[in-house]
């Protein structure tokens, strides 16, 4: 049940929208012989295809239940931003359904941080984990990232079908599980999400260590941890890692890497600065 303080929230809002919105921009008469600014109650209802004494209720903060289906048409009809569709769908206590895991662009300012964050390694995720955005510590850490397909640019891709990986990582087979855990926590959230889907066929097909442990339905929440590492150039590397979610864009998270002690932190500046990319190992 939405709460009355929550119904009197969207009857203001809807009836502001209504009221903002010209006739014009729906494809009504406007003229001065309108009494109310903007749209009538009457025209919303029925280009939205309620009734008119459903969506006075509405208005007047009425208990009603309104369904997923007329919050999309009202939110079309009202010609409202994707911030103000979100606003509508949380007064209405009904989630919207997760977003499609796309490349969307990372902000500039973003990906300036991720630079910035060198020589601690960083990179951008979305929700199928593909790497939108890495600083040049993070592809000195897991190599040959550049030329890579963006298809394959994809961490969990990275962690089952890279043989490099299995060194690279002291603890893969737990690391491993545990990411797993966490890639598929975040996917049940949007089970339909064709690159996701996409990406689990692929792995699929080409790593039986990931068919495996697919078929177990690993699930794991995230909590920050400490990664350890063995790399070819700089040695043993210790970091601790979080994620920090993204608030201009729900799908992408930023996530960075820590040195555990100063020799750590020694070994990332040395990873940093290598001449050029390290090529992928295995």
């Amino acid at each position: 049940m939405v709460s009355m303080m929550r119904r009197k929230e969207l009857a203001g809002f809807l009836r502001s929208r209504r009221e903002s919105l010209a006739p014009e921009a729906v494809g009504l008469a406007g003229g001065s012989r309108r009494r109310t600014p903007g749209l009538r109650r009457e025209e919303v209802a029925q280009l939205s295809g309620v009734s008119v004494t459903w969506y006075t209720w509405l208005e007047q903060a009425r208990d009603i239940t309104v369904s997923r289906q007329v919050l999309e048409s009202l939110s079309r009809t009202l010609q409202l931003t994707p911030a103000e569709r979100s606003h509508l769908f949380a007064l209405a206590d009904a989630p919207l359904p997760a977003e499609p895991a796309r490349r969307m662009p990372v902000n500039p300012t973003l990906r300036a941080l991720v630079d910035t964050l060198d020589p601690n390694p960083a990179h951008v995720i979305n929700p199928s984990w593909d790497l939108l955005a890495y600083n040049r510590a993070y592809a000195n850490l897991v190599g040959g990232l550049d030329d890579l397909p963006d298809e394959e640019r994809n961490s969990i891709w990275l962690l089952f079908t890279r043989p490099g990986m299995r060194a690279l990582l002291l603890d893969w087979q737990r690391e491993a599980r545990d990411i797993l855990g966490q890639f598929r926590a975040a996917a049940g959230k949007n089970p339909d999400d064709p690159r996701t889907t996409a990406l689990v066929d692929a792995l699929l097909a080409a790593s039986p260590a990931f068919a495996s442990m697919w078929s177990a339905h690993p699930i794991k929440a995230f909590a920050s941890a400490t990664k350890h590492f063995n790399h070819p150039h700089v040695g043993r590397i210790d970091i601790n890692y979080t994620k920090l979610a993204v608030t201009e864009d729900v799908t992408q998270h930023l996530v960075v890497f820590l040195p555990v002690t100063r020799d750590d932190a020694k070994s990332l500046e040395r990873l940093t600065e290598l001449d050029r990319p390290v090529p992928a190992q295995g």
